[in-house]
């Protein structure tokens, strides 16, 4: 199983992490090794102008930019954050052709995929909410043949996806990088994020937010079209449930956070799944647990049908 997928697609490399989970200098072996092959074959012929559209490290761009720079003449990312309904833009990032100038941006029709789901989790503080987002990326990485997937945050704490990464190997330095990170829970920010997460076009999309119910959390709530709803008491529910129907958001599941608990209990699946995780410890695996398997099932199929 690979741990990075490189495709060509008309002039579009469409890029993304594969199954296998790995830290980033395997990943960019693997894509050195994927591109030299791909380009010795002619799958990627070179020439004036390729653009690139997928998920992509820090790491794993600077390698394909160098390496893509040697055979194109110009390079494009795409950008979710400046995009608009049915149409992907891409900034150019590498040019050595009068044509392109280094932010240029070039606009992509697109046809809307109408299965898509966009799923927020929500909660209140302490809840658990960021372990739970990360479980279940790694959930719906581990299912085989799954749809692709893109899991973010929708909190100004500086608490990326990074951060479990980090907090397995070293948890003070994941605190101070991310209190260093934390930004202000300001409108500008929430529109910032409502912008992005509105041209996000991946088929399961997953982000959380701030653990209240504030005009900022609506703005950015509003781009989800399911909710997943953790709490640590019964008074918690109506609360989320009333934000999210005021949304006209479908609640997927609601689930009761158990930090002390020692297993998963799974109440019910249908029409909403229900029950209890156990201990969301940051940094800490929890991908197997039993109930956010079930949700990450839930996802596939929902976007299978």
């Amino acid at each position: 199983m690979s741990t990075y997928h490189i495709d060509l697609d008309g002039d579009i490399l469409q890029v993304g992490f594969g199954e296998t989970i790995a830290t980033g200098d395997k990943i960019v072996q693997d894509v050195v090794v994927l591109l030299d092959a791909m380009i010795a074959s002619g799958e990627i012929p070179g020439g004036e102008l390729i653009k690139i559209n997928g998920r992509a490290s820090v790491l794993v761009s600077q390698v394909l930019a160098y390496k893509l720079a040697q055979i194109y003449e110009a390079i494009a990312f795409f950008d979710p954050k400046i995009g608009d309904k049915g149409l992907d833009r891409y900034v150019v990032t590498v040019s050595n052709n009068p044509k392109y100038q280094i932010g240029d941006i070039l606009d992509v029709n697109r046809e809307e995929n109408p299965s898509h789901i966009k799923v927020v989790i929500c909660g209140f503080a302490n809840t658990g909410k960021t372990c739970f987002r990360e479980g279940l990326k790694q959930a719906l990485i581990h299912i085989p043949n799954a749809p692709k997937s893109y899991v973010i945050s929708g909190c100004p704490d500086g608490d990326g996806s990074w951060f479990s990464d980090t907090a397995k190997r070293d948890f003070e330095l994941a605190k101070k990088l991310k209190a260093e990170y934390k930004t202000k829970f300001t409108p500008a920010f929430a529109q910032f994020k409502a912008q992005e997460f509105r041209n996000v076009k991946e088929p399961i999309f997953i982000f959380d937010v701030g653990g209240q119910i504030s005009p900022e959390n609506r703005i950015i709530m509003a781009e989800a079209t399911h909710a997943v709803i953790l709490v640590k008491e019964d008074k918690e529910i109506s609360i989320w449930e009333n934000f999210c129907k005021s949304l006209s958001l479908q609640v997927l599941a609601i689930v009761f956070s158990d930090y002390h608990g020692i297993k998963d209990f799974i109440e019910s699946e249908t029409p909403i799944l229900k029950g209890r995780v156990h201990r969301l410890q940051r940094g800490v695996d929890v991908w197997d647990r039993e109930i956010i398997q079930a949700l990450a099932k839930i996802l596939v199929s929902k976007v299978r049908g």
